[in-house]
């Protein structure tokens, strides 16, 4: 008898469950970029292969249990044993995941293989235990070179600039926020001070690891207005659970106000 209701929660979960995705109950929030309709599909496609999976292995799961169950004696075993549905499995499953990943290609490339607007706005992003700043480059449209060695939280120098000697880092523009155009192409480029950190943004559909020495390029374009939560998305610490930011989209007057202010602040 145990055996029998174990089979019907198990149904009943599993049915409740795909009821839940079908609805989108908990779904993702809505997406504000250009590519991210092509990483929902992805997605939705995945959730779509693996459900059916899911479902048809619970339900197998809770015929054996239904059956077999209650049974005594001698334990049943599978027609022709194991090893056949293991290599079945083991097959379906490859192929699922080969096939998910050859059509998830173009959605990832877009992000990372294609390269960015010539005409986008360049941010550089700096994370390190537990925030994120922001650089902008000023009037003269050029970034000042970076000295780690001069990165000091105390006076404020979290790139490490040395605007006394090195004229292009003069106007540049250091902020805790990041503020960008609406349908504005942004290149984002990701520096860590210390530990690997992460640049997560639901809404953008961007994901991207910090990884220390190495300066990563993020693309995107977002389509629109709002502000945005930006968390970090790898274990860096004891402060890991409070490390955020926010990103303000903003018409390209308001951008440009908002970026004076920022620059009157220096």
């Amino acid at each position: 008898m145990a055996g029998k209701v174990f089979a019907v929660v198990v149904v009943l979960v599993t049915l409740v469950t795909a009821y839940c995705v079908v609805t989108h109950v908990w779904w993702m929030p809505v997406d504000i970029s250009v590519h991210g309709p092509k990483i929902d599909h992805q997605i939705e496609e995945t959730i779509l292969v693996a459900g059916l999976l899911f479902i048809a292995g619970q339900i197998v799961l809770a015929s054996f249990v239904f059956r077999y169950g209650g049974a005594t004696g001698k334990p049943k075993q599978i027609p022709g044993g194991a090893k056949p549905l293991v290599i079945f499995a083991f097959v379906l499953v490859g192929t699922e995941v080969l096939a998910l990943s050859f059509i998830g290609s173009k959605a990832w490339g877009a992000v990372y293989f294609e390269a960015p607007d010539p005409s986008s706005l360049r941010i550089d992003v700096q994370a390190g235990q537990f925030a994120y700043y922001f650089r902008y480059s000023g009037p003269d449209g050029k970034f000042g070179p970076l000295h780690p060695e001069l990165i000091n939280e105390g006076n404020q120098n979290y790139f490490g600039l040395d605007p006394d000697h090195d004229p292009d880092a003069k106007d540049d523009i250091v902020t805790a926020e990041i503020g960008i155009p609406v349908n504005k192409p942004i290149l984002l480029t990701l520096h860590s001070k210390d530990v690997g950190h992460s640049f997560y943004v639901r809404e953008l559909r961007v994901q991207q690891d910090f990884v220390p020495g190495l300066s990563i390029p993020v693309h995107f374009t977002a389509i629109q207005t709002g502000r945005y939560e930006i968390v970090c998305t790898q274990l860096c610490g004891l402060g890991h659970y409070n490390m955020k930011a926010y990103l303000s989209v903003l018409s390209q007057s308001d951008f440009d106000d908002w970026l004076k202010k920022q620059a009157a602040m220096q």
